[in-house]
């Protein structure tokens, strides 16, 4: 996996093979399958390379199968519609000649408008907060895993984590007991192009969603007998902002039944915009059940 803001943004250049049609290269990696926010970033860039002045505000998608790390990920692009102020895609993302994803995303003409906003949340600065290095450090068996995975897998990232509503960090919130916020951006600077930070954004945004959903029970995705696995992935994107600065995932998760957590997340820069919310429900199977 990328190791490097650069090697990041190669991962995302996709070559361009037929009218609407993309594949998308692998990295090196030692996932078992196809992490899912690179299917999710590559299938937005495939849509966007079809909608040329528009700027993304939405997408919604559904991981069907486990990608195979070990061959290119071809994108279908299918434009649906294009009107004067909104364009709508639909990505299959393919290997092996099945469907492995599927996106569908909404573009915009930029245009003025109404504005509100939630207010950000009082929380630590990133400086405050603990890199996976301090989360981890000194522990041994899955957790030391889930750390030495993190840094062959996506060092490209920083990510300081500030708490959880059952070990603290977080203020008290008695009416959403599965709570957990961490601040995030990419470790170099990118480019002034949009595309290139709401796609490194949303392949970010598949890290860490699906542990907010675990706080209740005291288990990490990597906890001993849990299978743990993306289903659908959401993203509205509010405002333009840059994914090399610091961004506040402030997460929680409204609910979990029948082996799957549902998780929101409001994002905000470090300025307070709200920039993007995101929506994730994911497989939360304890093995043993």
């Amino acid at each position: 996996m990328p190791r490097s803001t650069a090697e990041l943004v190669e991962l995302l250049d996709l070559e361009d093979i037929d009218g609407n049609l993309f594949r998308g290269r692998q990295p090196d990696t030692h996932l078992q399958r196809v992490f899912g926010g690179q299917v999710a970033a590559q299938a937005l860039i495939a849509a966007a390379r079809t909608t040329p002045g528009l700027h993304v505000h939405s997408m919604h998608s559904y991981f069907l199968r486990p990608g195979d790390t070990s061959v290119p990920i071809v994108y279908d692009v299918e434009k649906l519609r294009d009107g004067r102020s909104f364009s709508t895609r639909r990505v299959v993302a393919r290997q092996h000649g099945r469907p492995i994803y599927l996106l569908s995303a909404n573009f915009q003409v930029f245009e003025e408008g109404l504005e509100h906003q939630d207010a950000m949340p009082a929380v630590r600065p990133p400086e405050e907060g603990l890199t996976l290095p301090q989360l981890f450090g000194g522990r041994e068996g899955d957790d030391a895993r889930a750390m030495k995975e993190w840094e062959q897998e996506w060092a490209a990232l920083d990510v300081r984590y500030l708490g959880n509503s059952l070990q603290g960090g977080v203020t008290d919130d008695g009416e959403r007991p599965s709570r957990a916020q961490v601040w995030v951006k990419v470790q170099g600077r990118l480019s002034d192009d949009p595309l290139e930070h709401v796609a490194t954004f949303t392949y970010a945004s598949d890290m860490t969603l699906i542990s907010a959903a675990l706080v209740p029970y005291n288990l990490r995705t990597a906890s001993p007998g849990m299978q743990v696995a993306s289903l659908d992935h959401t993203i509205w994107f509010h405002r333009p902002f840059r994914a090399d600065e610091w961004w506040l995932f402030d997460q929680h998760s409204p609910s979990a039944s029948g082996g799957r957590g549902l998780v929101l997340a409001r994002v905000f820069s470090q300025s307070g915009e709200l920039v993007a919310t995101v929506a994730q429900e994911g497989l939360i199977r304890r093995r043993s059940e």
